[in-house]
């Protein structure tokens, strides 16, 4: 069990690109521990660029995509991004990768294999740490690489990718802030961690999920609604794959039923109008909504389980109202040194 928790804090790259980086600015000032964002090339601005920006601006949060893919651009260049990164700014990076959805879907792809991921982790991460890696049959290095450091984080929902995150992931990143799915999940990954000749231990969890601090509980479903859509749209290919055989909760595939296509025009937004299936019940487990004692207790119930960070997304119609209330009210609760006042 983790003693302590970092709270870090997911954005959307919407222009004006200077507007992400001086919310940035701000998670740094209230004492967020990781800046992500969203990496979807034709929905939001090119992340990268604007991590230099954050990382130029700021002396201590840690930047990376919650989550890039193997798809959209050469391993070897994903890997020099972060490399280049690391050593202009001091190793403050980490690599959130999933199987891809958004960033392929909206270009007609499919997303990738879970073998795929799992190459691409190991050369992504032995690139940017210095060392030589094999890529698609040629040994490929970067000499320039002196000291930098990379971790790895494997977001997954199903069992073969929660078996590769065991394997070789350094972290692992769950998109939803269901204390009994969590725990379902981060067994899931501690097993294959185990099976696989590694240490469960050394493997960092976040669960990343919406949060809105406030009182209007009906307003704040509907402002985070999206995010049961979101997780749908990945839960729906494991459904497909391995339906009601037990392989991945009921809590987490149930809800699905009503689920009819769904518009990427609209991914990830407040207000989404694909997301009418999501019932309130969902909302209210994925998400960490309510006053703040609420958000308390139900980040204490994640850190009981294990859960190294807990990183919210930021959108919905109140973003720096609940930045301030975590800074002010939540992060000193699971710092560890508690702050005074």
């Amino acid at each position: 069990m983790t003693t302590t928790m970092d709270i870090g804090v997911v954005f959307q790259c919407d222009p004006p690109a200077s507007a992400v980086v001086d919310l940035a600015k701000k998670a740094e000032a209230a004492g967020f521990s990781h800046v992500w964002t969203f990496d979807s090339h034709l929905l939001w601005q090119e992340p990268f660029v604007i991590y230099s920006q954050i990382l130029a601006q700021t002396e201590r949060v840690v930047v990376g995509p919650m989550v890039t893919n193997p798809g959209t651009r050469d391993w070897t260049v994903t890997a020099s991004l972060f490399a280049t990164l690391n050593e202009m700014y001091g190793n403050r990076t980490v690599c959130g990768i999933g199987r891809g959805d958004s960033a392929l879907r909206t270009l007609g792809y499919p997303p990738t294999t879970v073998k795929e991921l799992g190459e691409c982790v190991n050369v992504i991460r032995d690139l940017a740490n210095g060392r030589t890696a094999s890529y698609r049959g040629t040994e490929v290095h970067f000499p320039w690489v002196k000291d930098g450091s990379l971790e790895v984080w494997v977001a997954a929902y199903g069992p073969k990718a929660l078996a590769l995150t065991g394997e070789v992931g350094d972290g692992y990143i769950l998109q939803l802030a269901d204390p009994d799915i969590a725990a379902w999940m981060i067994s899931s990954v501690r097993a294959a961690a185990e099976k696989a000749g590694r240490d469960p231990a050394a493997i960092k969890f976040c669960v990343a999920a919406p949060a809105y601090v406030g009182d209007d509980l009906d307003h704040q479903r509907e402002q985070t609604r999206w995010f049961g859509g979101m997780v749908g749209n990945h839960v729906a290919d494991i459904v497909g794959r391995y339906g009601a055989s037990g392989a991945v909760p009921q809590a987490l595939t149930d809800y699905i039923k009503g689920r009819q296509g769904y518009d990427y025009s609209e991914h990830g937004r407040a207000g989404n109008t694909h997301t009418d299936f999501v019932p309130d019940e969902i909302v209210d487990r994925f998400c960490v909504l309510g006053p703040i004692s609420a958000h308390l207790s139900k980040l204490r119930a994640l850190k009981e389980l294990g859960v190294d960070q807990f990183a919210l997304y930021l959108q919905h119609d109140d973003k720096e109202h609940t930045l301030a209330a975590y800074g002010e009210h939540i992060i000193p609760e699971f710092a560890a040194t508690p702050v005074s006042t």
